[in-house]
């Protein structure tokens, strides 16, 4: 599959994907003899991986590291999680300020209700 079909149905910018590449958010895509990227099935994988940590907030250094360490084998499966675990603190702490935003959001929104009367 192409960088253009792969966009299209990824629903990310062809442009971001050869950004992920460029700087190791997604391996190395296999290229034809044509020099065009051919994404398979585990290209595809890396782009939701990426696509999904990115929208849970995942730093991009984060995720590089961790192909980083995928990359290396095995023998960091113990580093990968360790820093998946960083990254889930991380994320659930910011979900913890979202909701507590939220539920003051709701309260003055009642407020409002109340005086609206």
């Amino acid at each position: 599959m192409n960088i253009s079909e792969v966009s299209r149905e990824k629903d990310i910018s062809a442009d971001t994907i050869r950004y992920y590449e460029r700087i190791g958010l997604i391996p190395p895509v296999k290229r034809t003899s044509g020099g065009i990227r051919d994404f398979d099935e585990e290209d595809m994988r890396w782009i939701d991986f990426a696509k999904c940590m990115r929208g849970a907030g995942l730093s991009i250094e984060s995720l590089i590291e961790y192909i980083k360490l995928y990359g290396e084998g095995e023998h960091t499966n113990l580093a990968r999680k360790n820093l998946l675990m960083e990254e889930s603190e991380k994320l659930e702490a910011k979900m913890n300020e979202l909701s507590a935003a939220h539920t003051r959001l709701k309260m003055k929104i009642e407020h409002y209700d109340e005086l609206l009367k």
